[in-house]
């Protein structure tokens, strides 16, 4: 009989091309696959709760699998890292009801976007956040990130080519620790490149590129703006899957 287990998991994105299966790419989903593989010498299809970009992150990605795998959760957990290369870690196995679906049951998803707004930059952070040695205005962005709570049509900050573009956006915040900067978005859902476009408009009134009250007019405007450039992927993180 299937069991649907439930995992969740921890990954630096860095040497991989996102989370899913792409034919002659090492992904995360495609890894962890393999690693399956092995359990039953067929493949096990994993679905995540959302499809994070080449180079993003994660602190607590959710996905869910069935298998007629009879492993302890504890056993199970260990058997699954030990086939795992070091940057990708499962930190939690749960036996999950049949009809649990990692991404359609998803109620919202936290990403964080981290800056290092410094002088230098050490080789630990550089892996996983923004490099910006010049200045920024923290309360232009701060200003910035409260226009994004909405529901509204976030075609203007992604790559979409969904039909819904249509995004809730409950929390967005900038806060500085220190050096860093830390940009935290939640959101029912996002858009391809949506987050790290959200980020790329906090760094450019940041920078004063553009006037916070800017990022209203070109939500009606539906398209993409110079002003609003992709973030690089690094300083991106899944934080956290809410249920």
């Amino acid at each position: 009989m299937l069991k649907n287990f439930k995992i969740t998991i921890c990954y630096d994105g860095t040497d991989y091309h996102g989370w899913q299966i792409q034919p002659r790419k090492k992904t995360i989903q495609g890894v962890i696959e393999d690693a399956l593989y092995l359990f039953k010498s067929k493949r096990i299809k994993l679905i995540g709760a959302g499809r994070t970009d080449a180079g993003v992150h994660a602190a607590a990605q959710v996905a869910h699998f069935k298998a007629d795998l009879d492993y302890p959760e504890n056993e199970l957990l260990r058997a699954l890292n030990g086939n795992l290369p070091p940057d990708i870690r499962i930190i939690k196995v749960e036996t999950a009801d049949n009809d649990f679906h990692a991404r359609k049951q998803a109620r919202s998803k936290i990403y964080q976007y981290s800056i290092c707004n410094a002088p230098d930059i050490t080789p630990f952070e550089t892996r996983y956040a923004l490099y910006h040695p010049a200045p920024l205005d923290i309360r232009k962005m701060k200003e910035a990130a409260s226009l994004f709570i909405r529901k509204d049509d976030f075609t203007s900050f992604s790559s979409n080519r969904l039909r819904n573009p249509v995004k809730n956006v409950v929390r967005s915040e900038v806060k500085k620790q220190e050096k860093m900067i830390f940009y935290t978005v939640e959101a029912d859902g996002f858009l391809i490149y949506m987050a790290r476009t959200m980020a790329g408009a906090l760094l450019s009134a940041g920078r004063g590129k553009i006037a916070p009250e800017q990022i209203g007019r070109l939500f009606k405007e539906k398209k993409r703006s110079p002003l609003t450039p992709t973030a690089p992927a690094r300083g991106l993180c899944l934080l956290e899957v809410i249920y």
